[in-house]
């Protein structure tokens, strides 16, 4: 596989950690980005912190600013943008260059959520073609003269008879945009089914001076390997595949610079990593709210691992690190990594309508921004 160019950003590794709401924080991106150093021998791809909202930004809602915390040698350093208004996003955007706040800014066009679709935001904003791409020229505009690129990460559409992907390819690329990502599934499908690649390989097929991006169902490195073979896109981002493991960066690292893959970890290691990812939650937000967060990491790292009832449950409970050292030293270090434990996981769900604003499909040449699509909390 070749490696991936963005803007100013070469990457070894054409694999990106997708952002992830109470998933990508600076604990899970070190802890990926150590495991890919120690397993891989390398820190080669691109981890995306959670989405924060432009206007929260701008705002300094003390909420915000703490999820745009970095580690102190992470690098490239990448925060995702929601937003709807293009003035709005012009003043985050130069605030991140001003500030140095990131090396990378990726855009958040996909988030299929009601409440943020219902207002016009996330996978319903493209449909609006001009207004996607003036947002898409602001945050261009803002990172001019600088190093930062801009990217843009998208669903195919709202539902099967609204299909906006090619378009605002097409418009991003035209606006200056370094590279799009796609996932593979409309809106309504959220995440049910199976996303579907041949939108991705269509894609590919009309944006041709910028880097695509694949998104969607890659639970393995061979699934990455099986996606780019397919679409031709130029790298992966990866999301639900790395809930419970942290280390597939590795692997993904690996396999597709043409590597022998690591071994996967015994259930001593996955403890050692569960650790680890506990100490880190516990120093960026402190121990009681790091064990909180850390609970519903559980069942993700112990998928398929024999592990009594009793034990999952007070795991899911763990209140401190004291108490996470003590309820993990009671299995068995020596299990090996089970087969079971591969294939899809995190959230599913049920397709369903989209909620969307009154006469949001009338007319897609509005620029018009939705009142109030960026009044929410980051991380979506």
């Amino acid at each position: 596989m070749s490696p991936l160019r963005i803007g100013s950003l070469d990457l070894s590794s054409p694999a990106v950690l997708a952002p992830m709401a109470g998933i990508t924080n600076v604990a899970f991106r070190t802890l990926c980005r150590e495991l890919e150093l120690e397993r891989a021998g390398s820190t080669a791809g691109l981890y995306v912190c959670e989405m924060v909202t432009a206007r929260a930004l701008v705002e300094r809602h003390p909420v915000t600013m703490h999820m745009t915390t970095f580690g102190p040698t992470e690098t490239p350093r990448s925060l995702q943008l929601y937003t709807v208004d293009p003035e709005i996003t012009y003043a985050a955007a130069k605030m991140i260059v001003d500030e140095d706040l990131a090396d990378h800014i990726d855009m958040n066009f996909g988030c299929p959520v009601p409440k943020v679709t219902r207002k016009g935001g996330g996978s319903a904003l493209p449909y609006k073609r001009r207004l996607f791409g003036e947002i898409v020229a602001a945050a261009v505009r803002a990172t001019e003269g600088t190093d930062i690129p801009v990217t843009v990460k998208m669903r195919i559409g709202i539902d099967a008879e609204h299909h906006t992907h090619l378009d605002a390819g097409r418009i991003a690329a035209a606006e200056g945009a370094a590279a799009v990502a796609l996932h593979g599934r409309t809106a309504a499908q959220r995440y049910s089914g199976t996303a579907d690649w041949g939108e991705i390989a269509r894609l590919k097929e009309h944006v041709t001076d910028i880097p695509v991006l694949g998104n969607g169902d890659i639970f393995s490195a061979e699934d990455a390997v099986k996606m780019m073979s397919e679409t031709g896109c130029d790298g992966v981002v990866v999301g639900r595949g790395c809930l419970g493991r942290p280390w597939l960066f590795a692997e993904l690292s690996a396999v597709l610079n043409d590597r022998q893959m690591p071994t996967p970890p015994n259930l001593g290691e996955v403890t050692a990593i569960m650790r680890r990812h506990g100490r880190l939650l516990a120093d960026h937000h402190g121990e009681d709210r790091g064990m909180r967060e850390m609970r519903k990491h559980m069942a993700w790292y112990l998928r398929g691992f024999p592990a009594g009832s009793d034990l999952r449950n007070s795991l899911a409970r763990v209140s401190s690190l004291v108490e996470l050292e003590d309820l993990l030293g009671r299995l068995d270090p020596t299990v090996p990594f089970p087969a079971d434990a591969e294939g899809p996981r995190g959230r599913q769900g049920s397709p369903a309508a989209v909620a969307l604003p009154d006469g949001w499909l009338d007319d897609p040449e509005d620029t018009l921004v939705p009142a109030g699509a960026d009044i929410m909390h980051s991380g979506g």
